[in-house]
Formats: C-alpha cells, structure tokens, sequence
C-alpha cells in the first residue's frame, strides 16, 4: 500500500475498495451495451427515430472527452473524491434517465450520464495501481479487464429482457441498485489522505482541448450521412469540414498551452516516455481494429449468412469470452515477462484474426465464423491490461492519474475513429457494388474490405507494441537494483 495516499494511522480497507471498483465498473461497462437492444421500444414510446443516433453520441462525446480531465483531476485532488464525484453523477444521470419523458431530455440526460461515466474506468485502474504493489498489480489489472469484458457480454441480452419484462426505464434504474451500495463502500473504506494540496487547474487546456475533440467527434458521428450524401454525388456537407478544422484549430492551441502550463492538464514530456507513447498508439489503432469487428461482425452474420436476429445478437459472446481469457492470462504473466513479449503475440494472433475474417464469403459457415472470433479475441484479450498498467508503472505516483487516463482515452477515441471511418469505407463499397444483382455479394464483398482495412490498423498496433523496447512491470522489491 502506498503511504504517500493514506492519512497517518489510517489504512484503507482494500478489499472494500476493490468490490466498490468493480461494481463501478460493471456500470460502465454495461451501460455501453446495455441501452442498444432496448432502444427500438424507446423510439417507439418516446416517438423520437429521428434523434436514435444521439442517445448513443450524446454519451460517447461526454464521456470521452471528460477521461484526462478527470484523470488531471484525480492528481490534483484526489482520487476517491474524484472517483466517487463521477459515480455520483453517472447515477444522478441514471435516475433522470428513467423519467424521461421525450427524446430530447433522454439525450440531455444520457449527456449527464456520460459526463460521470469518464470518471469510472481510468479512476479505477488509477486506484488499482496505488492500492497494490507491482507484483500483485497485473493480476487485478486482469481481473477488471475480465470483469468489464463479461459485463459487455451481459448488456444486450439485460437490456432487451428487462426492456421486455419490466419496461425499458428500468435498464437505467438498475444501475441505482449497484451504485449506492458502492459509493457507501467507497466513503467507510477509505479516509484518503489530504497530502493533495489546492493546485491550480489548467483551464484554459481543458476547454481547448474539450473544443478540439467535441468537434472531432461530432464531425465523425455526422459524417456517415454525408459519406452516403456524397457517394450517391451530393455536396458533402460544409458544417462537417468546419468541424474538423475546428478541431485541427484547438488541438494546436492546446499542445501549446501545455508546453507552457504550469499544471497542464496533459503532460506532454509524458509522451516522451517510450512504453507510454508507443503504448497509446499501440491501444488507439488495436481499438480501432477491434470495434470496427465488433460492430460489423453480426451484420455479416445476419444479412450475408442469413442467420436469425436473435443469434445474431449472441454472435460476439464467442469473441469476448476468449477476450475474458486472454485478459486474465495477460494480466497474471506481467510480473513475468516484458510488456513487449505479451503484446506482440497477441497483436499478431488478432491480425490473423482479422485477415480470415476479411476472406468470408457468402458461403462461411457459423462454425468458420465462431473459430475466426476466437482467434480474433485470443488476441484482443491482453491489451487492455497490459498497456494500462505499462502507463500507470512508468510515472510517479503524483502523475498516475493523468497517465492511466491518457491510455484509456486514447483506446476509447481509437474505437470511435475506427467505427466510423469503418462504417464510411461500407458505405462508398456498398454503394460502388450496387450494379451486382445479389445483394448478399455486394455486403460480403463490402464487409471483406472493412476487416481488411482492420487488419491495417492492428498490423499499426503490432508494430508499436515492437516498439515499446523491453519495459516490464518490476515487484518492488527489485527497484533500484
């Protein structure tokens, strides 16, 4: 246990902290899924199909843009007050959820959901690298990428039974049930300590920085209709390129206020740190491999195999289970082995992964499928731990937060860049094959070129994990020597 976070004669009670993380963390992950299966009743009740798109935006954007700062948070004030503030808010956006009563305020009130949900994951592992030395820091690191991995899982299949049996309010009311009960857990287990002294925050960074990528994401979420606008030779729209120059604007504004900020909210001699940076590229380009299988994956299967809806909804849990497995073997052979060592196999195995799957036909079987989805996960599995846990080790304890949170925000927006230059690239092939008769072959022919494009991004990552030299997690006991 680390003294610099405990008040004198104070010890935490880390098992109680740990059951409070990974409830957290059920919530986060869950709510990534969770609202999908259910969101056809809601369009229904609340009358709103043309707004479908921003319950999913709406949160992605708050709670993207809102990892690092709260990671710079965490460092200036503390992590459990930090943590249990983005938790707090998450549930309150939970509760007003439930009583929406137009799609308008469902999307303002996902907009507050969001906002608490950026807090969850990077707080948390944040916290798991300062209550656990580096011996035992992998194995938990591996534990939440297994639990989080699982609670995916669960989301779609939750959402759409409670949606049906309990009406749809209550896929964001059960997340009170779980949540209370962990911010009780938090306060009585953990008295932190006040070594956090008032620091000053980097305003001026966090704006030009929530400016840069609210307008990034914004661009990409608008963009596919203006992909499929342009394909069929209409105006791509002016608004979408001047969000992304907006973009281009404030990130050369924000790199500059923190080559000059006295506390910037992201360090940039961070990025100078070999395992960080090449860590971050690594995560951001496996991501966006990785989210571009998971969402065109039970497309294929459904429009070009011609499965039912209901398997095609259960298609992935092949893919994330061997993710579960790869997760927990990953983060228990970091006290072993190099970062490298685990990284490299696995980004290879996932390209292998991908480049079968950019090779499906009409003719694929499920059983070809499912053995292309455990190949693909095997690989995606370690990643996730491991490149959290390299960023947390590498930098003091004063730091941890901004640096753990930087990994997670950089796999986050690399999985949203990649859907969406993913789902463009399917459009403009869609559209370019519409002269073929079967339609099946158009989608099979369309989709192959979206995995391939995949693979391109992992084969990226491979070679950065190469890159991240032969850092590895040292038990403390070794330091120094």
């Amino acid at each position: 246990m680390s003294k610099e976070l405990t008040a004198p004669n104070q010890q935490p009670n880390v098992k109680s902290i740990t059951i409070s993380l990974l409830m957290g963390l059920i919530l986060a992950s869950i709510d990534q899924t969770i609202v999908s299966t259910a969101m056809p009743t809601i369009v229904k009740q609340l009358d709103g199909m043309s707004l479908y798109s921003w319950v999913f935006t709406v949160y992605m954007l708050a709670s993207t843009t809102t990892i690092p700062v709260y990671g710079k948070l965490a460092d200036l004030f503390g992590r459990r007050n930090v943590y249990l503030f983005g938790l707090s808010l998450f549930l309150l956006g939970s509760f007003l959820c439930g009583f929406a009563g137009s799609m308008s305020q469902l999307i303002v009130f996902r907009g507050i959901q969001g906002l608490g949900a950026g807090a969850l994951m990077p707080i948390a592992f944040t916290i798991v690298g300062d209550l656990y030395p580096p011996e035992s820091r992998g194995k938990f690191m591996g534990l939440f990428g297994a639990v989080f991995s699982i609670s995916s899982i669960l989301g779609p299949a939750l959402g759409g039974m409670i949606s049906e049996h309990l009406g749809w309010t209550w896929i964001f009311f059960i997340n009170l049930p779980i949540g209370i009960p962990a911010i009780f857990l938090m306060v009585a287990a953990w008295k932190e300590s006040k070594r956090y002294a008032r620091r000053s925050i980097d305003w001026a960074g966090v704006v030009t920085f929530s400016i840069s990528i609210v307008s990034l994401l914004l661009a990409l979420a608008l963009s596919g209709d203006s992909t499929q606008s342009a394909a069929h030779g209409d105006f791509v729209s002016p608004f979408i390129v001047a969000l992304f120059s907006l973009s281009a604007l404030f990130l050369a504004l924000f790199i500059r206020i923190e080559t000059k900020a006295k506390e910037p909210m992201l360090p940039l001699h961070l990025f100078k740190i070999r395992v960080i940076a090449f860590g971050n590229i690594a995560g951001f380009f496996m991501s966006a491999g990785m989210f571009g299988a998971i969402a065109f994956i039970p497309l294929f299967a459904q429009d070009v195999m011609g499965v039912s809806p209901t398997y095609a909804g259960y298609i992935l849990i092949p893919l994330m289970l061997s993710v579960v497995v790869t997760t927990t073997i990953g983060g228990r052979l970091m006290s072993k082995v190099s970062y490298r060592t685990i990284l490299v196999p696995s980004m290879a195995l996932m390209a292998i992964g991908l480049g079968l799957l950019g090779g499906m036909t009409v003719d694929t079987t499920s059983l070809q499928l499912v053995l292309y989805m455990i190949i693909t996960g095997l690989g995606m599995g370690a990643l996730y731990p491991v490149v959290g846990t390299a960023a947390q080790s590498a930098v003091e304890p004063g730091i941890r937060g901004v640096a753990t949170s930087s990994s997670q925000f950089f796999r986050s927006i690399g999985g949203t860049i990649g859907v969406s230059v993913l789902g463009n690239l399917l459009t403009e092939r869609m559209v370019a094959g519409g002269s073929e008769t079967d339609s099946r072959v158009v989608l099979s022919h369309s989709l192959n070129s979206v995995f391939l494009v995949g693979l391109g991004f992992v084969i990226i990552a491979l070679i950065a994990c190469f890159l991240m030299g032969n850092a590895r997690l040292v038990p403390k006991a070794n330091k120094g020597k």
